[in-house]
């Protein structure tokens, strides 16, 4: 497609941006009326939203359109799924400048639609607007399909902490972009698109799953939310998890003990949540810590010991780069 945002309209650019997109059985009334009409079984709706800033959640010089597409529907269709629901559709409010080459807008649904399908969702409307700053902001939607959901506070002295998906790998891709290099390629488009096991959230809820969370802000910060909505502790064990010998090659290159991106950082998108320990988890799951009572304040411990390296914060010292949150 040739030409700007401008060139091409606000209303020019919708029916760009909605002749692209498909549809799931869930979906009774989808873009082009006032709202969207999106079937709930349940009767109860799961709701999240994120916003990505051009400059601080992506990079157009690292990432492309569909690459930012795919990233801002994985990371909110994982928060639903990370509650035991299953994603049915997103809204995207979306600000571009004039100027943008009408490509990008376009390339950015396609992400958000292919990421939607992966998912079992479909984006259902929004809104566009003219903006100085590219902005991206996704809300999603969710069924529990009768199963309760699980939050954040269930998690019980005894249970067992277990992961799926991947765990540094988006952090560690991140380190690779941030020195000029573009490989090793898996690692950097771990950064780019993660993959969270969306179905992994819903079956984790069938399993009995007393807490869970996916992993967005780095995986000793969102188990502490999980330690402080339960007031519980959580200990991880370092042993048991993996770092595959890639992303300790990419440490040793760079001066970074792999661990640290492996407990500290985010955007991979996996899930992490706590079970009885008589459940019998499948092969996917990798059991890496433990509930224990609190010694003091509810807090995640690594092998008995305080972790001090935080994860990733808006507002604190590491919010003011781009980052891989």
């Amino acid at each position: 497609m040739k030409g700007t945002v401008g060139e091409l309209g606000e209303f020019g650019l919708i029916r760009e941006l909605t002749s692209r997109l498909t549809s799931t059985p869930a979906v009774r009334i989808g873009p082009g009326d006032d709202a969207a009409v999106v079937t709930a079984p349940d009767r109860r709706v799961v709701a999240s939203t994120d916003i990505l800033l051009e400059g601080r959640h992506f990079r157009r010089d690292w990432s492309t359109a569909y690459d930012v597409g795919r990233k801002a529907a994985a990371q909110n269709l994982a928060d639903i799924a990370a509650m035991g629901a299953v994603p049915t559709a997103i809204l995207l409010g979306l600000v571009v400048p004039a100027e943008l080459p009408a490509t990008w807008p376009t390339e950015l649904m396609d992400g958000l639609r292919d990421e939607c399908q992966v998912a079992g969702a479909a984006v259902v409307g929004g809104d566009v607007v003219r903006g100085d700053t590219i902005t991206v902001a996704i809300t999603a939607l969710g069924d529990l399909r009768n199963q309760e959901p699980v939050t954040r506070a269930g998690a019980q002295p005894g249970d067992v902490v277990a992961v799926t998906g991947w765990l540094g790998w988006s952090a560690a891709g991140h380190a690779v972009l941030t020195r000029g290099f573009r490989s090793p390629r898996a690692f950097v488009e771990a950064h780019r698109r993660p993959e969270p096991p969306y179905h992994a959230g819903p079956a984790a809820a069938g399993l009995g799953a007393t807490a869970m969370t996916d992993v967005s802000d780095g995986l000793v910060a969102d188990l502490g939310h999980i330690a402080e909505a339960s007031k519980v502790r959580i200990d991880l064990r370092s042993a048991g998890i993996d770092i595959p010998s890639q992303m300790s090659d990419i440490g040793t290159a760079v001066g970074v003990d792999p661990m640290q991106w492996v407990l500290n950082g985010g955007e991979d998108h996996a899930i992490v949540a706590t079970f009885p320990p008589d459940v019998k988890l499948p092969a996917r799951w990798k059991v890496i810590g433990e509930v224990l009572h609190p010694s003091a304040l509810p807090q995640v411990t690594v092998d008995g010991a305080p972790w001090v390296k935080a994860g990733w914060d808006h507002f604190g010292d590491n919010g003011d780069a781009e980052s891989h949150r």
